[in-house]
């Protein structure tokens, strides 16, 4: 009978854009990256798609795409992440689904999944029809083409979903061997205890939902998923395909499937090098004959389901009770709380469910004037979702508009259908899943409810914020400051709302850092400058101008004066207004920037407070990364002038420094300070010239090591290490075939290893395996023929390979 081996990677993020930029702030746990999803990106998504295969001495012996071997699901939203921010990462991913079909009969290995992770079985039809509706539609426009299986969030169930997506096209889905009833061979009468994990996770199992509608689950093995997932058996990849080939059973008479299922991230994230062991283990298995690695369509096609399976409804992989996780205090959590508890779930999850049904009819009602079919529209607005093009949105408005719409009108039309989105971001299932109501998961829902609320007041003609404000008060934090939602949303929701006044005033104050180059857009809104003017004494800045500003999303518009001023450090004030007529405009930039040029700063601060009322702002208006971005600006001018201070000072007192290294005497620590400072900052300058002088940074790095006792920055300079070698591995990859450049790459490899600073390679070592593989063989030919600059190629490549750690005979 034939055999084998399919492992699924069920990758995902919440969401976490903010909900009015469309775009994810910097989250300082994140550290040393701007946000979670960068670092995961980074220790897990990318590791996947460029894995290593080490031979005994830690040497690459080749790097693979994992994606191609495995079964896996994205989280839509992760991908459109992934998609602006990570490109090569995203690409990758494609490919290994598209290198997958070869390799599968034809059967790609990724598979959709319910839009953002909400948990169906606690949300109403409506919604799981948009959900898996909206997936789908995500998936065919990403993959270029039909998914066949879906991945349902937490695995959590019910038949109502599971109908659902049959109904969609959807063949198969995975879950938990404890969600298994009962099953039977098909066409025997006789059922067969399936409770407590029984069933037989080694074939496919069909769902009979109603006379005509059916659906195949797959029930991973939970032994060996759990062993994955917390025993550490990825601490080796030989022993891991041991284990996954240790679930095959001679006893069985049918052909038989090994397959486990787990977070994504353990692959990498949850287990440093978890993707280098499952690289190992495919290849292992791969290798022994007797066993075939597979994907779910392929081996649903090969071998249809011989029996049929009742599930558990109302279920899920990760709480004993059910999906009591995501609506109550049933007692799962992530543990280290011993004295805390959940009882804020309950309120949480009342509050959103309210607020979505208070919203449904007054939505439908107002729709229904511009929309042929408010939730047929919903369920369409994927199409916008997935390109905001004007021509795209022209498309959706032709099939679902009830007439040509005038701007306003396809404004407030967006309008309830970014209402609806949201409304539904809100029930994303992170925010239930931890312990604490405060944690970044959970503020993260409520922003969402919170541009709900904004949203509905917009269009709907009226305030719901009161209502539920009163709600979720209910919802007790563990924290005592913190005490419940209503504080929670006060203190991080309220403060993070964005309107176009205050966009403008951010916009205004960008400018004001950017040498006078105003930028074209802020986030999810383009801006049109249509005048401005700078002006600066000394170290003080004033920036007066008018522009227009509009939402990509919701298309809403208006033009706006605005002023601000900075005056040295942090200190920046400004103010915008509506912009009234041109006189009004010509009085505001005159009379402002007389004052400025006459350094009067009391007097502009008086006359912004003045002329823009209510609508002045500080650098607390400013949203997070921008805050850090001027703060980085001021820094580094205050910095510029410490390391010129500390340059004269270490050239003043250079001869006795070094009199004291030459007798190996201890250098006083300011002494020392200044020699980290000066000759870090020199040799961060020379590494990050376009073309770095070598000799130069050489000189510099023997100079620190001879210092006694200097506290070098190595994170920071193994960063700057990484960054230029990528830099000129970018420019070889540019010009694979420049001996001048392959040779400058090669030396500067040799020099980075001998400093024996840790650093990430990653990025260069997957450039220099692509050039192995496209170009190496071609030049080696071309040097067996005779070619003497062919040779000499070859020869620097092999030194740069083995610089870089690749096994090179």
């Amino acid at each position: 009978m034939d055999r084998y081996v399919c492992v699924h990677g069920h990758f995902y993020q919440p969401p976490r854009e903010n909900a009015w930029l469309e775009s994810v702030e910097v989250q300082d746990s994140a550290h040393p990256y701007h946000d979670w999803n960068e670092r995961i990106t980074a220790e897990c998504y990318g590791p996947n798609a460029w894995a290593r295969i080490l031979d005994g001495d830690g040497r690459i012996v080749d790097i693979v795409n994992n994606y191609a071997r495995i079964s896996f699901n994205f989280g839509p939203t992760l991908l459109s992440w992934l998609e602006e921010k990570a490109p090569k990462v995203y690409a990758a991913i494609l490919e290994g689904d598209r290198l997958s079909r070869e390799r599968y009969a034809g059967h790609g290995s990724a598979i959709a999944q319910a839009y953002n992770h909400m948990i169906l079985p606690l949300a109403n039809r409506r919604d799981k029809y948009t959900q898996i509706r909206w997936g789908i539609r995500d998936f065919e426009h990403r993959f270029q083409r039909a998914p066949e299986g879906m991945w349902l969030p937490e695995t959590a169930v019910d038949k109502e979903s599971l109908s659902l997506m049959a109904e969609q096209g959807i063949k198969f889905t995975v879950l938990s061997p404890y969600q298994a009833s009962r099953f039977r061979k098909i066409g025997v009468r006789h059922w067969r205890d399936g409770t407590e994990g029984k069933i037989d996770p080694s074939r496919a199992y069909r769902v009979r939902l109603s006379r005509r509608q059916q659906i195949t689950v797959f029930f991973y093995d939970g032994p060996i998923s759990r062993a994955v997932a917390f025993e550490k058996l990825l601490d080796n990849g030989e022993t891991f395909a041991n284990r996954l080939l240790s679930g095959l059973n001679d006893s069985r008479d049918w052909p038989q499937l090994v397959h486990i299922a787990t977070d994504g991230e353990s692959y990498g994230h949850h287990h440093r090098g978890g993707e280098m062991a499952l690289a190992y283990a495919l290849r292992h298995i791969e290798e022994y004959q007797p066993v075939k690695l597979t994907n779910y369509g392929e081996y649903l096609e090969k071998h249809p389901p011989e029996q049929e399976v009742d599930i558990v409804e109302n279920t899920a992989w990760s709480c004993v009770h059910g999906v009591g996780r995501w609506e109550r205090d049933c007692g799962c959590n992530s543990g280290g709380h011993g004295d805390w508890n959940q009882s804020w779930r309950a309120p949480l999850r009342n509050a959103l469910n309210d607020l979505r049904d208070t919203l449904a009819e007054p939505y439908e009602s107002r729709a229904k004037e511009l929309l042929k079919d408010p939730w047929a529209a919903r369920n369409g607005y994927i199409e916008v979702i997935l390109d905001r093009s004007d021509h795209s949105l022209e498309e959706f408005l032709k099939r679902h508009a009830v007439g040509e719409l005038s701007h306003e009108q396809t404004v407030d039309a967006l309008r309830l259908l970014e209402l609806q989105r949201h409304a539904m971001l809100m029930f994303t299932s992170c925010a239930w899943f931890f312990d604490e109501i405060s944690g970044i998961e959970t503020v993260q829902v409520l922003q969402y409810a919170a541009r709900t609320l904004q949203l509905a007041e917009e269009t709907l003609g009226r305030s719901f914020e009161d209502e539920f404000l009163a709600k979720i008060e209910n919802a007790k934090s563990n924290i005592p400051e913190f005490e419940n939602g209503r504080k929670i949303y006060e203190m991080w929701v309220r403060p993070a709302r964005v309107d176009l006044k205050r966009l403008a005033v951010h916009f205004a104050f960008i400018c004001l850092f950017e040498d006078q180059q105003c930028t074209t857009s802020v986030y999810a809104y383009d801006v049109r400058d249509t005048r401005h003017e700078h002006a600066e004494v000394g170290r003080m800045r004033y920036l007066v101008g008018r522009a227009q500003f509009s939402s990509r999303i919701t298309r809403a518009h208006t033009s706006l004066s605005y002023a601000v001023l900075h005056w040295g450090d942090h200190n920046l004030i400004g103010g915008v207004r509506e912009f009234e007529d041109d006189p009004a405009f010509e009085s505001l930039r005159q009379d402002g920037l007389d004052l400025f040029r006459k350094a009067n700063i009391g007097g502009l601060t008086a006359f912004l407070n003045e002329r823009f009322g209510a609508s002045v702002y500080s650098m607390a208006t400013l949203f997070k990364d921008e805050q850090r971005q001027v703060i980085r600006h001021v820094v580094a001018e205050r910095m510029a002038e410490v390391d010129e201070q500390f340059r004269v000072l270490l050239d003043h007192h250079a001869p006795l420094t070094r009199f004291m290294i030459d007798l190996s005497l201890p250098v006083p620590r300011q002494l020392r300070v200044i020699g980290e400072t000066v000759l870090g900052t020199r040799l961060r300058s020379i590494l990050r010239e376009p073309d770095p002088d070598l000799q130069q940074a050489r000189a510099t790095w023997k100079e620190m090591k001879d210092w006694p006792g200097l506290d070098l920055d190595i994170e920071q300079l193994g960063h700057t290490f990484d960054e230029t070698m990528h830099r000129l591995m970018e420019r070889l990859s540019e010009s694979p075939r420049d001996l001048n450049v392959l040779r400058q790459c090669a030396e500067f490899a040799a020099f980075i290893r001998e400093t024996s600073v840790p650093m990430n390679l990653a990025e260069s070592q997957n450039i220099l395996h692509g050039l192995q593989e496209d170009v190496r063989g071609d030049m080696q030919s071309k040097s067996q023929g005779g070619d003497d600059q062919a040779g000499q190629w070859c020869q620097q490549f092999d030194a740069l390979a083995g610089a870089l750690w690749f096994k090179t005979s």
